[in-house]
């Protein structure tokens, strides 16, 4: 098995130099043959078809505590989960969890939303470190996360995660890959998954190795999609905004320019020890898909990015130090670009490239009065990021963002009561060149300080209660303080406000939990107040560009509120049968008007059956949305919707773990559109439809 291990490693790392596609075909080869796997990863899955492990939130706590330990609230996917659960875009995957929702701009390009808030309020990551693109500045920038490869996705929700920066208030959603493996192996590990079909006729496969000799691991993995104009049931444009604007319904069943192709992969290898380890990846990514807000414009768009990272735990216990007992270092390089082509013809180019790092240092316990023990973290960050918008629709001037910040994280168990208390302090350069479209150069800077305090109390081995204060500030975007241009994705021009000061919020949430083998239940209302928030507001006046007359926007500052609660649990209602409940709303609104803030999802009630013997596996999911008739000014209501999924799997009685799986969506064939979304009344989800897919691990 050894040599079967290097002649892989060494197929792998000279094919990745000459493209992704070739180091798929040989990954799945050397999945098909019985004489890579593990042995011992043979006979666990010939014995075990169905394992329910804890799951492990590797963000919201730097500790590293199970999920159900955890003060802040926190969403886990990963595993068979993830799998079954994944879409074309970050967002689309993660919609429906309680207390999110997703930008959804159509099928190719969506972020995630989190308790009513998004874009630069939701930090998204990759391996704790923040991902580099252009998706923040317009709806219509794809994430450079492609969900085919990633193997756990954390959510983090509410303004107590102030661990990974000011634009985290809303929450942090940290994608996993295991590009840099972290822990010892001994043999050969991976994953493969094929998909077909689907409202979008997607062609998607991927797959995952990681191969070790106990001290040294590598990590290889490759992907590739393409997808089809996307199936609606109707037409394209909503008949409210037909009746609102006297916009034609056009296009029925079929939404245009939706089509998309992608490709990319990474090698990472690391050096393992027994408490610890040292490595590095480079990953690379490409996305081409159309905008559909403009039948003839396609976004070319390339990433590609470098990580280094090391952890060296239990120091103490090394004999390194009585006072530090565990660090870890993280430091990624992402150069990002994307075209926007208008049939065929480049018109801006958007470029982005930045690094980010951290250095985090964990204390030994320090003894306090009455045998009390305090444990925490204290960590420095930076980041340094250069963005630049070049040809006749950039709306923002090329701009360099620089921040560094300190933060710590302490816990104290008392009985069965458990407090942390963490802060952040962070200083901000946002700096805009000189430019004949945007005028003289500008520099801005900004101090937020930020901090929380939690409380996890236990009643008994069943019931927990959690809660979390804090008061959070967020340095504006460099969007939001220099934007002055037509914006056509979203048809506005926008105007930034360069004397903008430092966003300020005040937030709580609460959580009452309950837990009994297999049973599970958690829920609670959360609050926000800002009083000052940064919104993107029509002004009610219009201007003249290139002959088309839009709206403009002005980015503005308000006293607003959020507020809403989130619920979920899990029930074995009988043998191999559970029962899944969710729900969640939000209420979002400008306190300086008293109007509804713009694209906030709805109530949503949801339930699942979920069936699972031996090989063989079911399940019916049902979400209902209802109608958004709280809207803001110039926008237009959203009718409810009811959701219905079903999927059957099976696990083929071979030697290799192989799960076959069908997937139907939307059965009712409801028109879907998603209040949160910029595109609701002209870009619908799609319409009933079927997915085959194939997934093996071993």
């Amino acid at each position: 098995m050894k040599n079967q291990s290097i002649k892989l490693q060494s197929s792998l790392q000279s094919k990745l130099v000459l493209s992704y596609k070739p180091i798929l075909l040989s990954i799945v080869t050397a999945l098909a043959s019985p004489l890579t796997f593990a042995d011992e990863a043979t006979s666990t899955h010939e014995t075990a078809t169905n394992i329910d492990l804890p799951s492990v939130a590797v963000t919201g706590n730097p500790l590293g505590l199970g999920s159900d330990q955890l003060i802040v609230p926190v969403s886990i996917l990963n595993g068979r989960e993830l799998s079954l659960k994944r879409e074309s875009t970050l967002g689309d995957t993660l919609n429906g969890i309680p207390g999110v929702s997703a930008t959804h701009f159509g099928p190719n390009a969506s972020r995630p939303v989190i308790r009513g808030l998004d874009a630069e309020r939701v930090r998204i990551m990759q391996n704790g470190v923040g991902v580099v693109d252009a998706s923040s500045l317009s709806f219509d920038h794809a994430v450079s996360i492609d969900p085919l490869v990633i193997e756990q996705i954390d959510v983090v929700r509410g303004p107590a995660a102030l661990l990974y920066g000011g634009s985290a208030v809303g929450g942090v959603v940290n994608a996993i890959d295991h590009r840099i493996p972290t822990e010892q192996l001994d043999g050969i590990m991976g994953r493969t998954e094929a998909r077909v079909g689907g409202a979008d006729s997607q062609n998607n496969l991927a797959a995952v190795v990681d191969a070790g000799n106990g001290k040294f691991a590598i990590h290889a993995d490759a992907y590739t999609r393409k997808t089809s104009d996307l199936d609606i049931p109707g037409f394209a444009v909503s008949s409210r905004k037909a009746q609102a604007d006297g916009t034609p319904r056009i296009n029925d069943g079929k939404l245009v320019n939706s089509s998309a192709t992608g490709d990319g992969g990474a090698l990472g290898a690391s050096l393992t020890f027994d408490h610890g380890y040292v490595g590095a990846s480079y990953s690379g990514l490409n996305n081409n898909y159309g905008t559909v807000a403009e039948p003839n414009v396609r976004i070319d768009m390339k990433s590609q990015r470098w990580d280094i990272a090391s952890e060296f735990t239990e120091l103490d216990k090394l004999g390194l130090g009585n006072i530090i007992n565990r660090v870890k270092f993280r430091l990624a390089h992402t150069d990002y670009a994307h075209q926007e082509l208008d049939s065929g013809i480049i018109g801006t180019t958007f470029k982005n490239s930045g690094t980010e790092g951290s250095l985090e240092a964990g204390h030994a316990k320090i003894e306090l009065m009455n045998n009390l023990q305090l444990s925490g973290v204290l960590g420095l960050q930076f980041q340094n990021t250069t963005f630049a918008a070049l040809g006749e629709e950039a709306f923002v001037p090329s701009t360099n963002t620089q921040t560094k910040s300190i933060y710590f994280y302490e816990e104290l168990p008392i009985n069965q009561l458990k407090l942390s208390f963490g802060g952040r302090t962070e200083h901000a350069n946002i700096d805009a060149s000189a430019d004949a479209k945007f005028g003289p150069a500008k520099n801005t800077s900004f101090n937020p300080n930020s901090y929380a305090l939690g409380g996890l109390y236990t009643f008994n081995h069943h019931w927990s209660f959690a809660s979390n204060l804090s008061h959070n500030e967020r340095a504006p975007s460099y969007f939001e303080l220099y934007a002055n241009g037509a914006h056509l994705a979203t048809g506005q021009f926008e105007v930034g406000n360069g004397n903008f000061g430092k966003e300020r919020s005040n937030g709580i949430d609460a959580q009452i939990r309950w837990k009994d083998e297999k049973n599970s239940f958690s829920a609670g209302p959360y609050y926000t107040r800002f009083s000052s928030f940064i919104g993107l507001l029509e002004t009610g006046n219009n201007i003249s560009v290139n002959g088309q007359l839009l709206p403009i926007a002005q980015f503005t500052e308000m006293a607003a509120s959020f507020k809403g609660f989130e619920a979920e649990g899990k029930f074995n209602v009988a043998d191999h049968l559970n029962l899944k409940l969710t729900g969640d709303y939000v209420r979002a609104t400008n306190l300086t008007t008293g109007e509804a803030l713009p694209r906030i999802a709805p109530l949503r009630l949801g339930a699942g059956l979920h069936y699972q013997k031996n090989s063989i596996g079911a399940r019916l999911d049902v979400l209902h949305a209802f109608a958004q008739n709280r809207t803001a000014a110039n926008e237009l209501a959203t009718n409810g919707y009811t959701d219905v999924s079903a999927l059957v799997s099976y696990k083929l009685p071979t030697k290799l773990n192989i799960e076959l799986f069908a997937k139907a969506s939307n059965l009712l064939n409801q028109e879907i559109r998603e209040s949160s979304s910029f595109l609701k009344d002209v870009a619908p989800q799609g319409a009933r439809s079927m997915l085959f897919g194939l997934r093996s691990d071993f």
